[in-house]
């Protein structure tokens, strides 16, 4: 599996977490040295920050609106990456790398 920026996966964050759904945010890299995806959780829970971008609902998702928190990404393993959801929308995408960019000051 080489999971594309934008797709939503259903991650599974172990015994301190839950499972969760999470976009996948790392760039696509068929020749990349580990098979490791950066991601960010999508939470129903908006705190009116910078670091979370409005996605709506999604149609999987059971929550009247969903936001994606840059503030809180991890790393995973392919081997780890639950089942594929769908992909956030090209605009919900560049937002994301944008609130991406502001969270990392790049």
């Amino acid at each position: 599996m080489n999971p594309k920026p934008g797709e939503i996966y259903l991650i599974d964050l172990g015994m301190a977490g839950k499972v969760r759904p999470a976009v996948a945010l790392s760039r696509e890299d068929p020749n990349s040295p580990r098979a490791i995806c950066i991601f960010a959780p999508i939470t129903s829970e908006c705190r009116g920050s910078l670091y979370e971008v409005a996605i709506g609902k999604p149609k999987l998702f059971r929550e009247p609106e969903s936001w994606v928190n840059v503030q809180a990404l991890f790393s995973l393993g392919h081997e780890r990456i639950g089942r594929t959801l769908g992909r956030v929308t090209s605009d919900q995408l560049v937002a994301i790398k944008r609130a991406l960019s502001f969270a990392l000051d790049l």
